[in-house]
């Protein structure tokens, strides 16, 4: 089955984060990343992004990864930013 992948670019500016910040969720495994083959440039699954993108609306879906109760601070109103995927031409 032919998947379809997105760029580094492309996944940050529908997250609405930089980068560095994907590459960083790619280390600690919030957002794994594929490696093109070819030139080792990142790519992410569509359906990665969709997973992570329906976690963020949703919050109660998403799986707690502290004990520590949230509290309503700078980074936690982060995730608050409604996200808009394009939707899949056919």
């Amino acid at each position: 089955m032919n998947e379809r992948y997105l760029s580094l670019r492309e996944v940050s500016k529908i997250l609405g984060v930089t980068p560095l910040t994907l590459r960083n969720w790619d280390k600690s495994g919030r957002l794994s990343a594929y490696r093109n083959p070819i030139n080792n440039y990142r790519m992410y699954r569509y359906a990665d992004v969709a997973d992570l993108v329906s976690q963020i609306k949703n919050p109660s879906r998403a799986p707690s990864e502290s004990a520590e109760p949230r509290t309503e601070t700078a980074k936690s109103m982060v995730y608050k930013i409604p996200v808009v995927l394009e939707s899949e031409e056919a």
